[in-house]
């Protein structure tokens, strides 16, 4: 059996019909993201406006999402945007894990408190198990300036790390990371093989927002699963490029 993932952080799904287009010409079977968005109330609001998660689900067929919150915005007549970390699947989850790895969940509900919502948001880990035993994880790293991180990101990776290191079913990581490969904190995964060191890849940032080489985003796969196609795609429908695999089990 085949799978098709891919590893995107959709920037807010502020490319609207862009972001669900790309998703579904894709044909993915799994999509991890990260900065991705939706309402609890599910109105229909701000699919005017944004690629929600809801949005991308329904125009690209999938059937289940795992969704982790991160931090909310109070909108307009009462609506509540919130923000977060999202696993998508075609294929049944068998069992979901969510592990709190830093900060706390706030609500932006004023100018005044929303720089400190975004700068002190949580970060989460996701773990999922599909109905065919592969194990999916899901994170956006803890961000610094510099792509080394510090002593808090290394922190952070230990506890995300902790989740899979005695896994001994297929697993496949994927996640804006916010480090690169030679960062010391990326020591903490590997017993993983990271595709996106060992492709040299030299970049996973757009120009269309940055302008300094960061491999930020990353897959990563344990040794007893079997890949191909492993691909970096420029698309507009996001400030980061996507990453893609196929995995076979």
């Amino acid at each position: 059996m085949k799978l098709k993932i891919l590893q995107i952080n959709v920037w807010g799904g502020r490319i609207r019909d862009g972001l669900s287009r790309f998703i579904a010409e894709g044909d993915y079977d799994v999509v991890c993201m990260q900065e991705a968005t939706w309402s609890e109330k599910n109105t229909g609001f701000l699919d005017l406006f944004i690629d929600t998660v809801d949005r991308i689900k329904r125009e690209a067929s999938f059937s289940y999402d795992f969704r982790s919150k991160q931090y909310g915005i109070k909108m307009l007549d009462n609506e509540q945007l919130e923000y977060g970390i999202v696993i998508l699947s075609k294929i049944p989850f068998l069992n979901t894990e969510e592990k709190k790895i830093l900060g706390e969940y706030a609500v932006a509900d004023s100018v005044a408190n929303y720089n400190d919502a975004i700068k002190n948001h949580e970060y989460t880990a996701q773990k999922v198990v599909l109905e065919n035993g592969l194990v999916i994880v899901n994170y956006h790293g803890y961000w610094q300036k510099d792509p080394i991180g510090n002593e808090t990101t290394d922190e952070c990776m230990e506890k995300v790390a902790e989740m899979i290191r005695n896994e001994s079913a297929p697993t496949v990581m994927c996640g804006d990371l916010n480090v690169i490969a030679e960062s010391p904190v990326m020591r903490k995964l590997d017993f993983l093989e990271d595709l996106t060191a060992k492709n040299h890849v030299k970049t996973t940032l757009r120009n269309v927002r940055f302008v300094k080489d960061v491999a930020c985003d990353h897959i990563l796969v344990s040794n007893n699963v079997s890949y191909n196609n492993f691909e970096v795609i420029d698309t507009t429908a996001s400030d980061h490029k996507a990453l893609s695999v196929v995995i076979d089990i």
